[in-house]
């Protein structure tokens, strides 16, 4: 059994999203689609068809409880798996309104499947 390194565990979750990424100068890149493999507080693991360069930051929206919330974040780390890449990006601007409705279906989705650490 392998130790969990992440502080919040990672539900599996499967919901297709948005993103936007932006370079270090501000300039918008590339739009396009994802799909969200896992999803906790503190990130995101977004299996895209291009690769998104570790240290780009991207917006990321996601629709969540019948809601839609814009969030942008940073590649940690970004891998690619049977031709399409996973990126590892750790949240860095949730605004209060859009973190409570992260939180509330983070919850929710564990209760429902009621994962335990070794799960993840």
């Amino acid at each position: 059994m392998t130790k969990e390194r992440r502080e919040f565990i990672r539900p599996e979750s499967l919901h297709l999203v948005d993103y936007l990424v932006v370079d270090e100068q501000g300039q918008q890149g590339e739009y396009s689609m994802g799909r969200t493999l896992n999803v906790s507080e503190g990130g995101i693991l977004l299996e895209t068809q291009s690769e998104i360069l570790t240290g780009m930051q991207v917006m990321i929206t996601l629709e969540l409880d019948n809601e839609l919330i814009d969030i942008m974040g940073k590649v940690m780390h970004t891998t690619c798996k049977s031709g399409r890449y996973h990126n590892g990006i750790e949240f860095f601007h949730v605004a209060d309104y859009d973190k409570t409705t992260l939180t509330k279906y983070i919850n929710e989705f564990n209760r429902k499947h009621k994962l335990s650490p070794s799960d993840s």
